[in-house]
């Protein structure tokens, strides 16, 4: 399987795989150290906004976002080529963080020692910039095994996000990181489409 993955989607599952791994070993300290802080805790630090991406709180955590890196990933490197496909990714991720740092500042001051870790945000934008570049694709899920055209998908799952994150529902999940994903995943597709700039230079 990991042979026909392109460069991108394969290191970044490596890259995974080996820090979940890692954690797994050495335990809190990988968390205190890579896990995103709020800014206004002793224990954040500036590189967390990326280093978060490849932390996960368990092998359901992990195993949910590499399935769906590897189900989403593929197709839009092959679009895009390799070196749009990171910045997208990147872009994501780190909107999903800043997204969720601000609603922690802003709504819930008082989670200053509460970690965040997950490539989720990332994950969210990949699946947003499926649903745009291939609306009409009928995707299933794995549990429950319901299809849909990818579109819904999108609308769906943004709004479960919405509601949710709305309600505060103490369900552990930075659900305002999963939109933040998404909203800067269409903010730069948006910019790309036009600047005519959809369809990778780097193939």
């Amino acid at each position: 399987m990991l042979r026909n993955l392109p460069p991108a989607v394969k290191n970044l599952l490596i890259i995974n795989i080996i820090i979940f791994l890692g954690t797994e070993l050495i335990g809190n300290p990988m968390y205190e150290w890579f896990a995103l802080f709020p800014v206004g805790s002793p224990f954040f630090h500036w590189w967390q906004l990326v280093t978060h991406m490849f932390m996960h709180g368990g092998f359901g955590h992990i195993f949910f976002n590499m399935w769906s890196l590897i189900v989403f990933g593929p197709v839009l490197e092959r679009m895009w080529g390799s070196k749009k496909f990171l910045i997208y990714y990147f872009v994501c991720g780190l909107g999903a963080a800043i997204c969720h740092e601000a609603v922690l500042h802003f709504f819930v001051p008082g989670m200053l020692n509460v970690p965040t870790v997950g490539a989720s945000g990332a994950i969210y934008g990949l699946l947003l910039g499926f649903g745009m570049l291939y609306p009409n694709y009928t995707l299933t899920l794995l549990f429950p095994p319901v299809s849909l055209q990818a579109k819904w998908f999108v609308i769906i799952f943004a709004a479960i996000e919405l509601l949710t994150g709305i309600l505060g529902t103490s369900d552990g999940v930075a659900h305002f990181a999963h939109l933040g994903g998404m909203l800067f995943g269409l903010i730069l597709i948006l910019i790309w489409k036009k600047q005519g700039k959809m369809y990778s230079e780097w193939h």
